[in-house]
């Protein structure tokens, strides 16, 4: 096998991938902000969710690309595993846009659009002209690309090694199934799979029944990389990745059962036959393909299946994201930290009642995040975990979503006619809000000291660890008393803790004295000294917080209701 088509192959493929790649940047600079705005926006109806999933593909001309997106808004928060669930099945679809825009394999237009696309990006003074001449160079050097590997791949397909193998392994739908997930996994792009698979199909090195099985397999490459985008994410995130996964495996396990009637469905809707040759069409220009109708088939092998898959799964989403916590289970015992809302409902806003319990509910749910994520950050002071350092991150992630959240769901109640009572009631849940966001920040603060003092190896005294240990109990009862007020929404014990934090006050000064000594004495380096001093700082500001958390709650219990109780 002359190393000269291999050679050509690769070629083609890396012209094949940086046209897809130039077509998805000028796709997203023509339209890309106003459609992250949208998908933001996403409400829970499935249609639209899977509507945005397709147009995301499409832009993005990558099914994958898509995917991870979603995941990463899952992670932030941004939208519910219902509703991503609904977005990954329509990325399938949107993929499927760019597929068969690669399957009409017009090559005569590939070295015109190029030279219009250059001349467009290069000498265009607009910036949407520039855009579209992205668009036009990607759109050219995909064809391009994909006729120079159908050129490569031709001679290859000769070679009695490589029938071998395809008679051995690849006649097999399932090898075929898994190799087509591999290459997607590879490529990272499930469009720019199938223009390979097409390039192969077409050049006659791989048969139609296994160019199609490969087509099919590709989905579970798309979710491969959505399970590994998920690997360092949140809880809800791995969740959504999973139940994806088990999606698409069941979907390809269905249509590789029943493949005989899968590809009968893809006859019906295609022009002519798979198998026939350029040698059926001699007027053929050498332009054409070899198999001048494999690629509409295998490109609508890919519609029909991811069709099927949405209208299978879209109805199942409610009860597939209800198993979430079944499939995976959180730690046992432990709070629900995933980084959105889960009780408040902005289409209850115009019942003020409901809708009020429904914020408390939020808040006494963020106050024990925040309870536990102090206590978290105490617990490496005994044994620094770098798992439990990401959990605590993580966690913090959950406190500024919640924080964003709730204080745009109390100011959109606050608009409708929620009483005098209630709207007294608002601004100070406001404020817990923002303090109960404000004491994560400082765990996080403590957090960075030491991982800044295990990255630089600064080490503390006996004596200093110590000290720092028993100002972060005296600490932790302050934040525990405010936290308690909040979730159990009681009256605060606010003289004990003035009195506590009396005594951290205390403690500070004594540990800022002994440092001193420490520092002039040549015991203490400066900068495990600057990072004593600041964790001193944010312990200080710590029990602040609770206190005014304590204040605050205060004021909320004795705030009049509608009811006047």
């Amino acid at each position: 096998m002359p190393l000269i088509f291999l050679w050509e192959v690769l070629g083609g493929l890396g012209l094949f991938i940086l046209g897809m790649k130039s077509m998805s940047e000028g796709l997203q600079k023509l339209a890309g902000e106003r459609l992250r705005r949208s998908l933001e926006k996403v409400t829970g109806n499935r249609l639209t969710a899977a509507l945005m999933g397709s147009c995301l593909a499409s832009l993005l001309q990558s099914s994958s690309a898509a995917s991870i997106l979603v995941i990463g808004f899952v992670n932030a928060g941004l939208i519910s595993i219902y509703q991503a669930l609904g977005v990954l099945l329509g990325t399938g679809l949107g993929a499927t846009l760019a597929i068969q825009f690669i399957a009409f394999k017009v090559s005569l237009l590939a070295l015109p659009a190029i030279f219009l696309g250059v001349l467009l990006t290069f000498f265009s003074k607009k910036r949407r002209l520039v855009y579209l001449g992205n668009l036009l160079l990607g759109g050219g050097l995909v064809f391009l690309g994909l006729q120079i590997m159908e050129a490569g791949f031709s001679p290859i397909s000769q070679n009695d090694l490589l029938r071998g193998l395809h008679n051995r392994f690849l006649s097999w739908r399932v090898s075929a199934a898994l190799l087509g997930a591999f290459l997607t996994f590879l490529i990272q792009s499930s469009s720019a799979a199938t223009g390979v698979v097409i390039a192969m199909t077409g050049s006659g090195l791989i048969g139609y029944e296994t160019g199609a099985a490969m087509v099919v397999g590709e989905v579970l490459g798309t979710s491969l990389v959505a399970v590994v985008a998920s690997i360092n994410g949140s809880l809800a995130a791995k969740r959504t990745a999973l139940l994806y996964f088990l999606i698409n495996a069941f979907a390809v396990a269905a249509v590789l059962l029943f493949f005989p009637l899968f590809l009968q469905a893809v006859q019906l809707f295609s022009p002519g036959e798979a198998g026939l040759t350029v040698a059926n069409f001699p007027a053929l220009t050498t332009a054409a393909a070899t198999k001048p109708y494999v690629a509409r088939h295998l490109a609508n092998a890919h519609t029909i299946f991811n069709l099927l898959a949405v209208l299978v799964f879209l109805p199942l989403l409610g009860f597939l994201a209800r198993t979430a916590p079944v499939i995976m289970p959180g730690r046992k015992g432990g709070l629900d930290i995933e980084p959105r809302p889960i009780h408040i409902d902005v289409r209850v806003i115009n019942t003020p009642t409901i809708a009020l319990l429904q914020a408390k509910n939020e808040l006494r749910r963020m106050a024990g995040i925040t309870r536990l994520m102090y206590d978290e950050v105490v617990e490496q002071f005994n044994r620094y975990d770098a798992k439990r350092s990401a959990r605590i991150q993580r966690q913090k992630e959950a406190l500024d979503v919640l924080q964003r959240e709730i204080a745009t769901f109390l100011v959109l109640l606050s608009r409708q006619g929620v009483g005098a009572g209630n709207a007294m009631g608002i601004p100070v849940m406001l404020h817990l809000v923002n303090n109960l966001k404000h004491l994560g920040d400082q765990n996080e603060a403590i957090l960075d000291l030491l991982r800044r003092k295990k990255e630089d190896k600064i080490s503390y005294s006996g004596a200093a660890m110590t000290e720092l240990k028993a100002l972060a109990a005296r600490v932790g009862e302050l934040v525990r008393l405010a936290t308690e007020a909040v979730t159990e929404e009681a009256a605060g014990e606010l003289q004990p803790a003035l009195t506590c934090r009396e005594a951290v006050s205390e403690m500070q000064e004594l540990m800022l004295n002994n440092h001193m000594k420490r520092l002039t004495g040549g015991k203490c380096t400066v900068a495990a000294g600057v990072a004593y001093s600041d964790m001193i700082s944010a312990f200080g500001k710590i029990a602040d917080y609770s206190i005014t958390i304590l204040e605050t709650e205060g004021e909320l219990l004795h705030a009049p209701s509608e009811s006047g109780n």
